[in-house]
C-alpha cells in the first residue's frame, strides 16, 4: 500500500493565517500517532491529505483512495444507519436488481459489489453491531456508537490510507477496546491523530507536529517519550556546555582587553625616550596588534552567544503548571457532598458521601448518566427527589471550556473569579499557570486551545472563595499531550476534593485515586418501571 508522501506542502487560511509551510515528511506504512500542541495544526492537515481542503502550494502524493473520520461528525438524526454506512444508495439498487425491478442505473451503482450485503454485515460485526437494523435512525444512537459506525463504512469504501482525527473522543471502556480492535485489524496504512495514550502506545509510528515541521519516529508513545527524554537531556546539556564556553570566552575577552590596555600604555611611557618616528611606529603596530587580539575575542564571545541561543532552542519550553493552592485545602473526614436518596432526571437512584480531601473517579459506559450527575452535585439540574448538599465551595471543569468570556481579555476574565485580587498578584499567580504578561491581555477569543485550557483551569483554582471540591467532566477530551500533563501537574497542587468523571484510564492512574464510582448503563431503568438501584461505590 502506498505510503501518504507531502512535498513542500503549505496551507493558509484565507485571512492570512498561516498553519504550516513547505512540509516535507514521508508518513511510513502500518499506524502512525500524530501528536502535537493544541492549535499546531493537527485536524488540518489531516483534511489537506483528505482533500477536504487544498493546499496553499505543495503537494500530496501516494494517498490514492482516502478515508477520513474527522473530529466533529455532523450527522442527519433522521438519516438511517445505511446512510451513516454510505450504502443505502447501493444496498436499494441491489434488491430492486435482485427482486428483477432493477434498472440500468441500478446496475452501474451496484457495479460488482454483489457482496455488499454480506459485507455491511461482517464490517457491523467488526465493530460489535451484529444484527443491527440498517433502518433504525441515527438520532437512536449514541455518540460512541455513531463513531463507531462510521469508521466501519470507512472500512466498506475499501480506502487505501485511513485518516482518523481524535476516534476515541467520549467513547467508553467497551468502544474504546471496539474501535482499536477494528483498527488494529484494518491492513493499510493509517494516520491518525490522539491524545489517547492507551490508543497511541499500539502504533507503528510517531509523528511529531512541532513549530511547522513534522518529525517521525519509530516505535509507540512509550518509545518516543523515552527517545525525546533522551534528546532534551542532550539538548539541556547541550545549553549548560555553552553556558560555559560563553563564560569562559566572555572572561578571556576581559582578560585580553586588561592586557591590551597595559601594553599600550607601556608603549605610551616608551614613547619619550625614542625617536619620534620609531615611536609613531610601535604606537600603530601595538594598536593593530591590539585590534586583531580583540576583534579575535569579540569574534570568539559572539560565536558563544550564537551556539548558546541554538542550543537553548533544542530545549523545549513544555513547562508543568506549579502552583501553591494551600487554600482549596480540606480537613480530614470533612463533609464535602452528600446526595441522599436523590432521583436523577434520568430515573437513577443516587446516594453518594465525599469526605475530606478525597479523590474519586466516577466511570461508566457512555449512557450511564455520569454528567447528569455532574451537573446535579454542582446544582446546574434539579434533582426528582432525594436531598443534594454541598457543603464546601465547588467548581467545575466542564467539557466545553466555555467558561471565560470570548470579548475580554485573560487578566479581565480570570478576575471576576477572583474579586478583591490585585493585579499584580493575579498576573504572577497567572504566569505560573505559563500565561505570561502577553498572553494575559489579550482577547480570550485570540487564545490557543493550550492556552484557553490553562486559563479556565486558572480561573477556577484561583477563584475566590477557593474551591474544595473540584468536579471535572471528561477533561482530557480534545487535550493534548502536554496540556494533560500539565492538568496532572495542576491537580496535584490541589489539596481539596475531587471528583473526576473519565474514560481516560493512563490520566486516572496519575491522580492517585482513592476510590472510585461506577455507573452501570444496565442498571438504569425501563420505562414505568420507577427509579434505578444506588450507584455502586468501587
Amino acid at each position: 500500500m502506498p505510503s501518504l508522501v507531502c512535498s513542500a506542502l503549505s496551507f493558509s487560511w484565507p485571512d492570512g493565517r498561516e498553519v504550516f509551510a513547505d512540509l516535507d515528511v514521508a508518513f511510513p506504512d502500518g499506524c502512525t500517532g500524530l501528536v502535537g500542541r493544541n492549535g499546531v495544526g493537527k485536524s488540518t492537515l489531516l483534511r489537506v491529505l483528505a482533500g477536504e481542503l487544498a493546499p496553499t502550494s505543495g503537494a500530496v502524493h501516494g494517498a490514492g483512495r482516502v478515508g477520513h473520520l474527522p473530529q466533529q461528525l455532523v450527522l442527519g438524526a433522521d438519516h438511517s444507519v445505511a446512510g451513516l454506512l454510505g450504502v443505502a444508495d447501493r444496498l436499494a439498487a441491489l434488491e430492486r436488481v435482485v427482486a428483477g425491478a432493477g434498472s440500468a442505473a441500478d446496475l452501474d451503482l451496484v457495479a460488482d459489489d454483489w457482496d455488499l450485503p454480506e459485507r455491511v454485515a461482517a464490517g457491523l460485526a467488526d465493530v460489535g453491531f451484529a444484527d443491527l437494523d440498517l433502518h433504525r435512525t441515527v438520532g437512536t444512537l449514541s455518540g460512541g456508537e455513531a463513531v463507531l459506525l462510521a469508521l466501519a463504512g470507512l472500512f466498506l469504501a475499501r480506502p487505501q490510507v485511513l485518516l482518523l482525527d481524535e476516534p476515541t473522543n467520549n467513547l467508553d471502556r467497551d468502544a474504546r477496546a471496539r474501535l482499536t480492535a477494528a483498527v488494529q485489524r484494518w491492513r493499510g496504512p493509517v494516520l491518525l491523530v490522539s491524545h489517547d495514550r492507551e490508543l497511541l502506545d499500539l502504533v507503528d509510528h510517531v509523528a511529531e507536529l512541532r513549530a511547522g515541521e513534522v518529525r517521525v519516529f519509530g516505535g509507540n508513545l512509550t518509545t518516543f517519550t523515552a527517545a525525546l527524554a533522551v534528546e532534551q537531556e542532550a539538548a539541556r546539556r547541550g545549553v549548560r556546555a555553552a553556558q560555559g564556553d560563553l563564560r569562559r570566552q566572555q572572561r578571556e575577552l576581559v582578560e585580553a582587553r586588561t592586557k591590551l590596555d597595559r601594553r599600550l600604555r607601556y608603549a605610551a611611557g616608551q614613547a619619550d625616550n625614542l625617536p619620534a618616528i620609531v615611536a609613531g611606529n610601535k604606537k600603530r603596530a601595538a594598536q593593530v596588534s591590539a585590534g586583531k587580539l580583540r576583534g579575535g575575542h569579540q569574534a570568539d564571545v559572539r560565536r558563544a552567544q550564537e551556539d548558546l541561543q541554538a542550543a537553548a532552542e533544542r530545549v523545549r519550553d513544555d513547562d508543568l503548571i506549579r502552583v501553591d493552592l494551600a487554600a482549596t485545602a480540606v480537613p480530614a473526614g470533612r463533609d464535602v457532598a452528600v446526595l441522599d436518596d436523590v432521583v436523577l432526571r434520568t430515573g437513577r437512584r443516587v446516594s453518594l458521601h465525599l469526605r475530606g480531601p478525597e479523590r474519586v473517579a466516577l466511570t461508566g459506559p457512555n449512557g450511564s448518566g455520569k454528567t447528569t450527575l455532574v451537573e446535579t452535585l454542582c446544582g446546574l439540574a434539579p434533582a426528582c427527589s432525594g436531598t443534594v448538599e454541598v457543603r464546601v465551595p465547588v467548581r467545575l471543569l466542564p467539557q466545553r471550556l466555555q467558561l471565560l468570556a470570548e470579548h475580554e481579555t485573560v487578566l479581565d476574565a480570570v478576575a471576576r473569579h477572583a474579586p478583591g485580587v490585585d493585579d499584580n498578584t493575579l498576573r504572577a499567580q497567572l504566569a505560573r499557570f505559563l500565561l505570561d504578561a502577553t498572553t494575559v491581555v489579550r482577547p480570550v477569543a485570540t487564545l490557543s486551545g493550550g492556552e484557553r485550557f490553562r486559563a479556565t483551569l486558572a480561573a477556577l483554582l484561583l477563584s475566590r472563595p477557593a474551591p474544595q471540591l473540584l468536579v471535572l467532566d471528561e477533561p482530557t477530551n480534545n487535550l493534548d499531550l502536554d496540556s494533560v500533563a500539565q492538568l496532572v501537574a495542576a491537580l496535584r497542587a490541589y489539596q481539596g476534593a475531587l471528583l473526576v468523571a473519565s474514560h481516560d484510564e493512563a490520566f486516572l492512574a496519575e491522580l492517585e485515586l482513592d476510590r472510585r464510582l461506577e455507573l452501570d448503563v444496565a442498571a438504569r431503568p425501563a420505562a414505568g418501571r420507577g427509579p434505578s438501584p444506588a450507584l455502586g461505590e468501587g
